[in-house]
């Protein structure tokens, strides 16, 4: 009889929300729920001497022949892991051993180099999920990231933008870039609110930007509408404020593919602002409108704009909508982790 593959995600350790652990939870959980395969994370996170290591090499500024990126020697699997910012089923793994027999580890692009040390020594199969491709040198190590990428079954990519950059970084590469998908929890999202004079966004990526924009915003609103930080909420607070809110103002920063503005149109949002470069893919008018960072004028007035013609019952609107939930829903994200799973027998 053959054994069930296993499918373990290496993750950091967050403690607050993160899209891209989001992203990894719900792929562990969906192909759990798959016939022949079982799906594990780990966690992991820096060893107490390693920190201490790395705050003294910053106070005395030793950087010379210093390796940067975590190492093997500093990480270790984060036990009794409380996870509670999150809804997602997950079976968590709370060691680093493998086996080679059924286990296929699958790393983000900033563990990438642990592969040398941590797989291929131990001729364990793995993939690398790129989430951001301005993420792929986490680590000064060359040698290392070259080996990593040329022996991996595959890569992982879920944008356009993320594959040019895997590209980019090792344009002799062999190994075959697949594109993944992921779902927008549009049970969550769907349900019927009143829409309010609201404008809604997220601070914490570019918040000197966000606070520019806002403070000119407020001086030319109409009375009747008010502006929401959703920074560091409960998740089914953020889903229903963006349910709530008719604009939503995008800050992504160097993104592979950023979630909060497709949950924003999702949840009935026009989306004002930055693609973060890899929300281009589904970055389209009249939903979408484009800002270059840092264009902070235009930020305002194109936001001014959709304020004052606010308009939900535009027929082009309810296109692109149909097309964005086609797009990131739970059929098309298992149509191709199923296809990335073939990979892996």
């Amino acid at each position: 009889m053959r054994l069930k593959k296993n499918i373990i995600y290496l993750c950091n350790t967050e403690k607050g929300a993160s899209g891209g652990a989001k992203i990894i939870y719900h792929h562990s959980e969906l192909i759990n729920n798959l016939n022949n395969f079982s799906s594990q994370v780990i966690h992991i996170k820096k060893k107490k001497t390693a920190k201490w290591k790395t705050s003294f090499n910053k106070k005395f500024k030793i950087s010379k022949g210093i390796e940067t990126g975590w190492q093997l020697n500093e990480i270790e699997a984060t036990k009794k892991f409380k996870y509670e910012w999150f809804r997602n089923k997950i079976s968590i793994k709370e060691n680093l051993n493998f086996d080679k027999k059924k286990d296929f580890v699958i790393l983000p692009e900033i563990f990438a180099h642990l592969a040398s040390d941590l797989l291929i020594k131990n001729k364990i199969k793995y993939a690398i999920f790129v989430q951001n491709g301005y993420s792929i040198n986490f680590t000064n190590n060359l040698k290392k990231l070259e080996l990593a990428y040329s022996k991996a079954e595959f890569i992982l990519s879920y944008s356009s933008d993320i594959s040019e950059c895997i590209k980019l970084n090792f344009p002799k590469l062999k190994t075959e870039i697949i594109k993944i998908k992921y779902s927008i929890a549009s049970n969550s999202i769907k349900k019927k609110v009143r829409k309010k004079n609201l404008i809604t966004y997220m601070s914490r990526k570019l918040p000197v930007h966000s606070n520019h924009v806002v403070l000119l915003l407020k001086k030319y609103l109409p009375k009747n509408w008010n502006i929401k930080d959703l920074n560091n909420i409960d998740e089914k607070l953020v889903y229903r404020n963006l349910q709530e809110s008719k604009v939503f103002l995008a800050f992504s920063n160097l993104e592979g593919l950023p979630l909060p503005p497709v949950e924003a149109a999702l949840a009935g949002n026009y989306v004002v602002g930055y693609t973060g470069e890899g929300g281009k893919d589904y970055w389209k008018k009249p939903i979408f409108t484009e800002i270059y960072s840092g264009d902070i004028r235009n930020f305002v007035q194109k936001t001014l704009e959709k304020v004052n013609k606010y308009n939900s019952k535009n027929k082009m609107l309810k296109q692109q909508y149909n097309k964005l939930a086609k797009e990131f829903s739970k059929q098309n994200e298992i149509i191709h982790i199923k296809k990335f799973l073939k990979k892996t027998l």
